[in-house]
C-alpha cells in the first residue's frame, strides 16, 4: 500500500476478531461509483457493530495514480471509511482479484467468506454482512 486515506495503516492482523469488507474500486470507474452509496451506508449503519470497511484503491489508469485525484474522489462520493492506495496492485494480487468493483467480506477470524464482483446484489451482501456480524458474537 502507497499510501492510507482516512486512518492510519491498517493490517487484517489487526482487524482480528472485526468482519472486514475489502472493497476495490478506482474512482474513474461508473460500475464503483454506482456501488459507493452502499458501501457507504454499510461503513456508516454497520461500524459500530464490528464492520470495518477497507476501500482499496487501485487505479486502472495512471491519472487515478496521484492521492489528491483519490482524495478529490473521496470527497466527491462521500467516502469517510479507510481506503488503501494500492497503485503498484500489491493487495490487488495478493487477492487475485480481477475486477472493479468487487467486494470481499472476511469473516472475524480471517476467513475470506463471501465475494461478489460488479454491481448488484445489495441486498444478498447485506444480509451476509448482518450473518457474519452475528457470528461474531
Amino acid at each position: 500500500i502507497e499510501r492510507w486515506l482516512n486512518s492510519e495503516p491498517l493490517s487484517l492482523a489487526q482487524l482480528r476478531g472485526r468482519v472486514v469488507l475489502v472493497d476495490f474500486w478506482t474512482y474513474a470507474c461508473i460500475n464503483c461509483i454506482r456501488t459507493l452509496p452502499h458501501v457507504n451506508r454499510w461503513a456508516e449503519q454497520y461500524t459500530p457493530q464490528g464492520l470495518t470497511v477497507v476501500g482499496v484503491h487501485t487505479p486502472e489508469f495512471p491519472f487515478e495514480r496521484p492521492t489528491a485525484n483519490v482524495e478529490a474522489a473521496m470527497r466527491r462520493h462521500g467516502v469517510k471509511h479507510p481506503v488503501a492506495q494500492d497503485n503498484r496492485y500489491g493487495t490487488w494480487k495478493a487477492y487475485s482479484n480481477q475486477y472493479w468493483p468487487a467486494t470481499y467480506l472476511i469473516d472475524a477470524q480471517g476467513r475470506i467468506r463471501y465475494k461478489h464482483f460488479g454491481e448488484g446484489e445489495y441486498e444478498r451482501t447485506e444480509g451476509v454482512i448482518r450473518t457474519l456480524l452475528a457470528a461474531r458474537g
